[in-house]
């Protein structure tokens, strides 16, 4: 286990799960049972930092709600991907400075995995069965990263040998770790994607703590490549600071050395956007992080974002470095809109139906 936990709470139907079985018999630290482990997830009265304690507090329950939906970055007012979000953990060991996870799980801190993903499975099946003709790009990385306790649960295996046996789904394992020896174990058969969020190494050391370095991250993309999974990249947030557009540009020379642009499925790019209320969190928990101080602006949406002209140029030198690439990668925009897209690739975006079967198709 890489990331440290000071108790294991099991809600009491989950006692007797396999998930259970696997993570009590590989942790050695403390184990409680609660009757609802909806109460042990809830912040800490008496820590100072209650986001943090509840990252070193692991909840295994049953999840209650559907696991299975759109992309909360999804929104009519920006293009979108397409993609489906699969949850089946919530928080992260890892403690970005920028991650959007302090201020939507702060009622609910507590590292949550759940125990009944069989249900997650019988969702997918139930919308496979009723959209027969439609290839569907579903990842696991959005409210919990896909791959950081995979040692821990062995969550990995199961769902790529799910994914492998169904022709119409894609599934995108998305980390900032290079925790890989259970995908290494099985065979994807062409139907799993691992994408790493890169970050030049001033924004690695300044913000993303407790994660894998980008070098490492990259390492880890080549050897699942040459185990035949599909891999993607995703430059978001991106930040604009002095010298980003030389760095960033670097980090895709070290990207682009090490596995042939021709192989690498899709590259996204998102800038840095943030809530009021994720910026006060952040700022407060983070004071000494340059990198969120940074020049912005509130925008039409209610975020404040860099202004509008420099993350614009620094989407446009990476677009254009990814077109000069010997093979152009598909790209596209995260949470921007439809105006901000056509600025940097010269054409409006795909409908997100489309651009979310061409991504999980993509070879």
């Amino acid at each position: 286990m890489k990331f440290d936990l000071d108790d294991i709470y099991i809600e009491d139907t989950c006692r007797e799960s396999a998930l259970t079985k696997r993570i009590v018999a590989r942790a050695d630290i403390p184990v409680h049972f609660v009757e609802d482990g909806r109460v042990a997830a809830r912040p800490r009265l008496d820590a100072v930092d209650s986001f943090a304690a509840g990252k070193r507090r692991l909840v295994i329950m049953r999840r209650r709600s559907p696991f299975l939906m759109a992309c909360p970055a999804g929104s009519a007012k920006f293009a979108c991907c397409g993609y489906l979000v699969l949850t089946l953990a919530s928080n992260c060991p890892m403690d970005c400075s920028y991650c959007f996870l302090q201020e939507y799980v702060a009622d609910n801190p507590g590292f949550q995995i759940y125990a009944n993903y069989d249900d997650a499975f019988a969702e997918l099946d139930k919308l496979i069965a009723s959209t027969p003709a439609r290839h569907f790009r579903v990842g696991t990385g959005e409210l919990a990263d896909s791959l950081a306790m995979d040692s821990l649960t062995g969550l990995s295996i199961e769902l790529v040998n799910f994914f492998a046996a169904r022709e119409n789904l894609t599934l995108e394992l998305k980390t900032k770790t290079d925790e890989i020896d259970n995908l290494l174990a099985v065979d994807p058969k062409g139907k799993v994607l691992v994408s790493w969020t890169l970050s030049p190494r001033r924004v690695f050391e300044a913000c993303e703590h407790r994660t894998a370095p980008p070098s490492a991250r990259i390492e880890a993309a080549k050897r699942v490549l040459e185990s035949g999974y599909r891999v993607a990249f995703h430059l978001d947030p991106m930040i604009a600071y002095p010298d980003a557009e030389r760095d960033y540009l670097a980090l895709m020379d070290e990207l682009f050395s090490a596995i042939s642009p021709a192989k690498i499925s899709f590259l996204s790019m998102g800038g840095l956007r943030m809530t009021a209320g994720l910026r006060a969190a952040a700022r407060r928990r983070f004071p000494k992080d340059a990198m969120l101080l940074g020049e912005d602006v509130l925008a039409e949406d209610g975020r404040y974002r860099t202004f509008a002209p420099m993350r614009i140029r620094l989407y446009k030198i990476l677009a254009d470095k990814f077109k000069a690439a010997g093979a152009a990668v598909p790209s596209y925009l995260c949470m921007e809109t439809a105006s901000v897209h056509e600025r940097v690739f010269g054409a409006p975006p795909s409908h997100p139906a489309a651009a979310g079967e061409r991504l999980a198709t993509i070879r």
